[in-house]
């Protein structure tokens, strides 16, 4: 027998006996009590409201979907289905039948529309909150950085030549298609030499295949360069499309070519290229090179934090480059003041961040302690007011390690999935909000 389910209303059925239920219901209280977030992200999303079709989500609900996404590492795919599937997040985002939620497609387009300006004073807005509530007061703070890594393959320069050529292939066989555009398909060749480039157990047997992949590339944005003026020229009822492709080859040539030359200098003539002056991705060449501690090599952006007692990010800069920890100390100090109206009452570094200077400079500023991990030749009493206060302090500094871990592994923090320089900052800003919610929640629940 057939057995019959009756009819509930999400808004009325009680919350879920579950952990995360009930987080998702304490980061609603948050977010109804601060209207003023919803206020922000309108902002970002109102040139985004069409006169016809199906109604687009509200600002809150952007926010809320993003939430999701940052908590549990979906994709957009995975995001659209879970919002459909889950009674809790049904509940979450105000949704009360499956088909209200958007296509993939419509909660990529909307999410990203939310500005690293806008996640910035959405957390200002949040910090204020748990200020109020008595969770977190900003007179301690506690500095340290971390590497975020770019979605990208790791760099070598066969495998960089092989993109150029297969990309500009790729945009050049639709000129082809759609405008006759003639060139010759190099994929094969290119691939065949990459491999034998990646297989070459000595340096000098890779010399011959890199001499003919890159006289490949060179030949292939010859075809390129040839190609975009033949588009730009189009005339007719393609010619939107055609001026597309000719703006998809002027981005990927002077990349390309910046390939080439990089090869060019550190195979054939054997120099050394500065960090600075290469080029590790042509899909994210925002990408810094970051040498940690003289071993290990990152391809990402420099993050820096500032933390508070509660646990919760306070302030956060995509820095550009590899900047010494020692030059931003008093910068991290001084936006805390812009931020939050005052100078911190004590803060905590990593010892790469201590200097004379620095600690001069912040007592200056009315900072009562200021602790660095390591002394690099400071006295215990010109940091802190005690020996005590320097060791509660230097143990308190440790636990931002934890909480940039917690982003890392919770939040996405360790490679940023999304394209563009723009973007990347978006999605730090996205991850820290989305922890800090979830951990003022917690608060809450304690």
């Amino acid at each position: 027998m057939r057995r019959v389910v009756p009819d509930f209303d999400l808004f009325t059925v009680p919350v879920l006996p579950h952990e995360h239920a009930q987080e998702l219901e304490a980061i609603d209280a948050i977010l109804v009590a601060q209207p003023r977030i919803a206020e922000l992200i309108w902002k970002d999303l109102r040139g985004d409201r069409a006169e016809t079709g199906r109604p687009g989500l509200s600002a809150e609900q952007v926010l809320r979907a993003a939430l999701i996404k940052q908590m549990n590492g979906f994709s957009y795919e995975a995001l659209a289905f879970h919002l459909a599937d889950s009674r809790s997040y049904m509940r979450f985002l105000g949704f009360t039948h499956p088909l209200e939620v958007p296509r993939k497609s419509a909660l990529a387009e909307t999410i990203r529309r939310i500005s690293d300006e806008t996640w910035e004073a959405v957390n200002r807005v949040v910090v204020g909150h748990a200020e109020a509530c008595g969770v977190e007061d900003g007179e301690t703070v506690r500095l340290d950085a971390t590497v975020t890594a770019s979605n990208i393959h790791h760099p070598t320069d066969g495998a960089l030549l092989f993109d150029g050529v297969r990309t500009l292939t790729r945009i050049l066989s639709h000129a082809r298609e759609g405008f006759r555009v003639p060139f010759r398909n190099h994929t094969r060749r290119a691939k065949r030499r990459h491999m034998e480039v990646l297989n070459a157990r000595r340096q000098t047997q890779r010399i011959k295949p890199y001499k003919d992949l890159l006289h490949v590339t060179r030949s292939t944005l010859r075809y390129a360069e040839a190609a975009v003026p033949r588009l730009r020229n189009e005339r007719g009822p393609f010619a939107a499309r055609a001026q597309r492709l000719a703006s998809e080859l002027e981005h990927y040539i002077p990349l390309v070519r910046q390939v080439v030359s990089q090869t060019e200098r550190r195979v054939l003539q054997g120099e050394s290229v500065p960090a600075e002056e290469k080029l590790v991705s042509i899909f994210e060449p925002h990408t810094d090179i970051i040498r940690k501690d003289g071993r290990d090599t990152y391809y990402g952006h420099k993050v820096t934090f500032s933390g508070g007692k509660s646990g919760l990010i306070l302030d956060w800069v995509v820095e550009d480059g590899n900047p010494a920890d020692s030059a931003l100390f008093l910068r991290m100090i001084d936006r805390h003041r812009d931020l939050y109206g005052a100078y911190p009452r004590q803060a905590s570094a990593d010892g790469a961040y201590a200097s004379k200077h620095n600690l001069t400079e912040a007592k200056a500023r009315g900072l009562e302690d200021v602790v660095f991990a390591k002394k690099r030749g400071l006295l215990v009493e010109d940091m802190a007011s005690s020996t005590w206060v320097y060791r509660q302090l230097r143990n308190f500094r440790a636990g931002i390690e934890g909480v940039i871990s917690f982003l890392k592994r919770v939040f996405g923090l360790g490679r940023c999935t999304w394209k563009g320089a723009d973007a990347f900052a978006c999605y730090v800003g996205a991850s820290v909000v989305s922890a800090n919610l979830l951990l003022l929640a917690r608060h809450r629940m304690a």
